[in-house]
């Protein structure tokens, strides 16, 4: 049972440093997938559908949403990132 979160650190660990040379396009789609998953395995549990099968098509739908939309499309988010000198 010890080597499960040392595995999962390792997963982690290995996916962190593969975002390192990612475009933004890809980078926006790995976000969507991250969060989509998350959310996908939430409703999945809640309606009955599935934790697994939630977070499958959470994680497709983030990933499309996120690699098809720019920086410009997403409202607000440009206020969020100016700085202010």
């Amino acid at each position: 049972m010890r080597i499960a979160p040392l595995a999962a650190l390792a997963v982690v660990l290995v996916g962190a440093s593969a975002c390192e040379n990612m475009n933004e396009e890809q980078r926006r789609a790995a976000y969507g997938a991250g969060i989509g998953g998350v959310g996908g395995a939430v409703v999945g549990n809640v309606t009955g559908m599935g934790t697994g099968t939630g977070a499958l098509l959470g994680a497709g739908a983030g990933a499309a949403t996120g690699a098809l939309t720019n920086r410009g499309d997403v409202p607000g988010e440009n206020w969020v990132r100016r700085r202010v000198d």
